[in-house]
């Protein structure tokens, strides 16, 4: 059997950041018509990897070769032009043009110097049928889903003749159906010769599509296995450099009497007569589908979304939530889903982030401390195990992990009783899932109520200790520890 020439290779990549070196003489090869995962804990060094192959990050050393070549991209434009497209989770358009308009911004067709909008949505359209992706080419992006975004960003990137496509991060936000779509497109540009780069923490989709794993540790390069021939176990190992004998870290906890109460809970648009209660020492499980009213039960609840009718009862005692002050000042806290738009101030500092809910805190004399600021920020730092350079590091340059432990760090130090954990393990790794977990374990066994909002099954099931299940805005059932499958979860979830 002949052997396929790489279409990407990367040799001894070495990049450096201030006070980190992100990636310590890497090599990876990418093969002409593979699926190749990116494998690794969050600060691992993937995405500072594919930055470089896709013209985002400069190497302080090293070579990239394409098809043979060596390349050297400066910017992402000259990484696309060359057949090179990465796919964000945050995708990279303009939410108030059309598909069309999307997929050809910058290369539009013109007619004698003017744009030709018909041959405009004929060329999308015979890019979207090649793909085998039903849109509109004449929607806005901001009327369409997320996933539906993400097949015009594929779109737009096989519209310039990719030959090399890197996915980061690409089914977090995305329903089991709209999975199955993804995986076809990429299972048939796989066939056409396209090499692909699938960056993810889900061994259930690595298993399915991939063909070869890269492992990452630390910025240093560890491996490269046949995922057919490695188990889920000894990928972890190799991943995190111990066996993790334990991943949902679950403690039998004394659960007292009912903590906190949202009854008969109506929003305009969303929440239809919900009531959902949780115990001191408690995990409440919250499950559902996509749009099932979970995170705007949590919303409502933290005073985000207004609530037409219904109370919120606070240990025996009602009490108003008509914000997410009013909220905080109750001790009611949310680690929103989306931790980078809505849980983060991504300009600011490590320190200025841990200590932005509670800066009574770091007061002297009714003004902020600095040097009680940075005890502060320390203690917590060293509680979470944040992997940070210091409290100056700006939050955005954390990986997902850290990032999500800063926003626990927040709510912990904002003293709460209840805390809402929205989606908490999304886009992180297995080692800092399971110190995920290790914390609301902590924060239960202190008296504390949690409540859970997650689309991850296994997850759901171990570490909850009762879930109810939504469906349309609806609460459609409740399940105890000894009773829930994933198959009663589901039947709920739709409906049944």
């Amino acid at each position: 059997m002949i052997k396929q020439k790489p279409i990407i290779e990367m040799k001894d990549i070495t990049v450096l950041f201030p006070g980190v070196c992100a990636l310590d003489k890497v090599s990876f090869e990418l093969l002409p018509g593979e699926i190749h995962i990116l494998l690794g804990e969050n600060g691992a060094g993937k995405s500072t990897l594919v930055k470089v192959l896709s013209g985002v990050n400069k190497p302080a050393s090293g070579t990239v070769y394409l098809q043979g070549q060596e390349v050297s991209f400066t910017n992402t434009k000259e990484a696309i032009d060359a057949g090179v497209a990465i796919v964000y989770q945050e995708l990279n358009l303009v939410p108030h043009m059309t598909v069309a308009e999307n997929i050809f911004l910058g290369r539009e067709p013109q007619k004698n110097g003017v744009l030709s909008w018909k041959k405009l949505y004929q060329n999308a359209q015979k890019v979207l049928d090649n793909l085998g992706v039903k849109l509109d080419v004449r929607a806005r992006l901001d009327s369409l889903s997320v996933a539906q975004n993400q097949m015009v960003e594929i779109a737009k990137s096989v519209s310039r003749d990719v030959k090399v496509l890197i996915m980061d991060e690409p089914t977090s936000s995305l329903t089991n159906k709209e999975i199955e779509d993804l995986f076809r497109i990429l299972l048939d540009l796989k066939e056409k010769g396209v090499g692909i780069v699938y960056i993810s923490h889900r061994f259930e989709e690595i298993k399915q599509i991939g063909d070869r794993a890269t492992i990452m540790r630390d910025g240093k390069f560890i491996d490269t296995v046949q995922v057919a021939e490695k188990s889920v176990d000894e990928m972890i190992s190799l991943m995190v450099g111990r066996q993790l004998k334990d991943m949902f870290p679950k403690e039998k906890v004394q659960i007292g009497e009912v903590l906190f109460e949202a009854r008969n809970i109506v929003t305009k648009d969303k929440i239809k007569d919900c009531s959902v209660h949780v115990r001191a020492g408690e995990i409440l499980g919250i499950g559902g589908l996509m749009g099932s009213g979970r995170t705007e039960l949590a919303r409502a609840i933290i005073g985000a979304d207004q609530v037409e009718t219904g109370e919120f009862i606070l240990e025996g005692n009602t009490i108003n939530l008509k914000s997410p002050m009013a909220a905080l000042q109750q001790g009611i806290c949310l680690l929103p889903e989306d931790r980078k738009h809505h849980g983060l101030v991504l300009g600011m500092d490590v320190g200025d982030n841990i200590t932005l809910a509670n800066l009574k805190s770091t007061l002297k004399l009714g003004l902020i401390n600095r040097k009680n600021e940075s005890a502060v920020g320390q203690e917590y730092v060293h509680k979470l195990s944040i992997k940070t350079p210091s409290l100056k590091q700006k939050v955005k340059y954390l990986s997902g992990g850290n990032q999500q432990k800063v926003v626990i760090a927040k709510w912990l130090l904002a003293d709460g009783k209840v805390m809402i954990f929205d989606e908490p393990t999304r886009g992180i790794d297995v080692g800092a899932k399971v110190e995920i977990y290790k914390i609301m374990t902590e924060l239960v066994k202190k008296g504390m109520g949690v409540i859970m909002i997650s689309s991850e099954l296994p997850e759901l099931i171990n570490m909850s200790d009762r879930i109810v299940v939504m469906c349309e805005g609806k609460i459609t059932g409740e399940l105890s520890k000894q009773e829930v499958t994933q198959e009663k979860i589901m039947r709920y979830a739709t409906g049944g």
